[in-house]
């Protein structure tokens, strides 16, 4: 390994750069969550507003998490909150960890910026947190997700039939791993 290996900066990529979520950021999180289109993409829970000091105090209480990582997605230059990504949930005695991503702003999908955050996310966890596994779950209507991940060497492995009521309408959700193995397999060097 050289020099120029280990100095380089594990968060930064061509086009955005993974930095801490700050105060200055929640009254953008505080419009997502106005967005039950992006909730109802984000998690299983029923969509709901919430106010900045409620995305607050959630922040606050995963930050004294010794088994969580949240991240902002930004543009190289500049502060604009492009997305969130979180590596959490993390058994460190086995090595496995949840990750997830979101973009709040619609003008900001289809760029490629959820792709090189999640190689980014992946390096880390597979090289500077020697993790051996990383898993998400997605819903089965988000098929632009479900491309991402594939694309990136994550393997269906489960499905939780009918897991969601939205609408009147049930759906999957999947179960995606992938093991550090593929990832060094796969990813570009």
């Amino acid at each position: 390994m050289s020099m120029s290996d280990v100095s380089r900066n594990l968060w930064r990529g061509d086009a955005i750069r993974l930095t801490a979520i700050a105060k200055d950021d929640y009254p953008a999180l505080a419009r997502w969550y106005q967005d039950a289109g992006f909730l109802r993409l984000w998690n299983a829970d029923p969509a709901r507003p919430q106010t900045e000091a409620e995305i607050g105090k959630w922040l606050e209480e995963e930050a004294k998490k010794q088994n969580a990582f949240h991240f902002a997605i930004r543009p190289l230059a500049g502060d604009e909150l492009l997305g969130l990504l979180e590596l959490d949930g993390i058994l460190w005695n086995q090595g496995c960890g949840w990750i997830a991503i979101g973009f709040g702003n619609r003008e900001h999908w289809g760029k490629g910026y959820g792709g090189e955050a999640l190689r980014l996310l992946l390096d880390y966890a597979f090289g500077e947190l020697n993790l051996h596994r990383v898993q998400l779950t997605v819903f089965a209507y988000n098929e632009r997700a479900i491309a991402l991940y594939e694309k990136l060497g994550f393997v269906r492995e489960g499905v939780y039939r009918e897991f969601l009521l939205r609408d009147g309408v049930r759906y999957d959700m999947y179960l995606y791993g992938l093991l550090r193995r593929e990832w060094e397999a796969s990813a570009p060097t």
